[in-house]
């Protein structure tokens, strides 16, 4: 039965709960206790054997390991919401250290990209293959090169829980990483839904700013769902995921010979490049710079989505090494 909690020791279940979730490996109490510290919060050995013992009841952790704990999906999403005030920008500052991460040399075809993972049950892959494939076809995507995970291992800094199967997407921050060692700082404004005819961008259906939230804008519209990504692909008239950025004006050149090179290797989320100071998609644009639109990472699972399946998505979950990825089509 679950106890009756206090706002100070529910303080302290979340604070747990966050070092949790930033382990892909199961935590003893020892440990969490030690890493707690280091946040400048101070709980003995027994006190966070007591909030753990609760954190099982609510079905927020799962025993993992020797006298370990892994934090669950519901684990997740309540430290998501708990600290949601104290978090935003934190969609922002997180593609930001993500393309500050980004090692991956065009040249060399080596190093490591940003990703997002994708949680779907083992029952359910092969159908949610299926319906990712138009998505793919049409070229609603960051890039065709995934990888895949079975439970227990890790796709960026998600572990696959039991029973699921992970893929990872290459995430649109990549991009913005290469273009970062090419010494073109991007402006990340924000991710909404992109209306398109004829395969062509036109209008931001909806927009949330990187500045104003504490949750990625593609996992909002997918879970609101408010795409038709799959529509899209197969008239080329839909709803997808896209994202808006700005950079100097004067580096057009070098984004464009930068595009050019990452598409060589796979890498195609560059959807629209606008012109100095002009709007884009009915999007202003500052003085002295240039709009870009580029394709949510996530659309293809979007479809999936879209038709039916039940799939958790962590948008910007981590790293990857590109010699992993491989052709989504090798899948199906």
């Amino acid at each position: 039965m679950d106890q009756p909690v206090g706002a100070d020791a529910e303080n302290k279940l979340i604070a747990i709960l966050k070092v949790l979730s930033e382990s892909s490996e199961p935590l003893g109490s020892i440990t969490i206790a030690r890493r707690l510290e280091q946040d400048g919060v101070f709980l003995s050995e027994r006190a966070v054997r007591y909030h753990l013992r609760i954190a099982d009841e609510r079905g927020y952790t799962r025993p993992g390991g020797h006298d370990g704990r892994m934090i669950t999906a519901e684990g997740r999403q309540e430290v998501k919401e708990a600290l949601a005030p104290l978090q935003l920008g934190f969609v922002r500052d997180k593609l930001e250290l993500l393309a500050y991460m980004t090692t991956f040399d065009v040249e060399k075809r080596a190093g490591q990209l940003a990703v997002n993972t994708s949680i779907i049950g083992k029952d359910k892959f092969k159908k949610a293959l299926e319906a990712m494939k138009d998505a793919f076809k049409a070229g609603f995507c960051v890039s065709e090169l995934v990888a895949t995970a079975g439970e227990g291992d890790k796709l960026g800094a998600v572990v696959i829980p039991p029973g699921k199967i992970g893929l990872a997407t290459v995430c649109g921050a990549s991009i913005n990483g290469v273009l970062l060692k090419a010494g073109v700082p991007t402006e990340f404004r924000f991710g909404g839904v992109l209306e398109i005819r004829k395969f062509a961008p036109r209008r931001f259906v909806a927009i949330t700013e990187y500045a104003g939230t504490s949750s990625d804008p593609s996992e909002q519209f997918i879970q609101a769902k408010m795409t038709s990504v799959g529509q899209a692909a197969r008239t080329g008239s839909g709803k997808i995921l896209g994202a808006f950025r700005t950079i100097p004006a004067p580096a057009r050149e070098v984004v464009e010979e930068k595009a050019a090179k990452l598409k060589e290797a796979g890498i195609v989320g560059i959807y629209a490049v606008g012109n100095t100071s002009e709007p884009l998609c009915q999007i202003p644009v500052a003085l002295n710079r240039v709009g870009i639109v580029q394709l949510g990472g996530l659309n293809p699972v979007a479809a999936a989505v879209e038709a039916g399946i039940e799939i958790e998505n962590i948008a910007e979950s981590g790293m990857i090494d590109f010699e992993k990825l491989h052709s989504f089509w090798e899948l199906v």
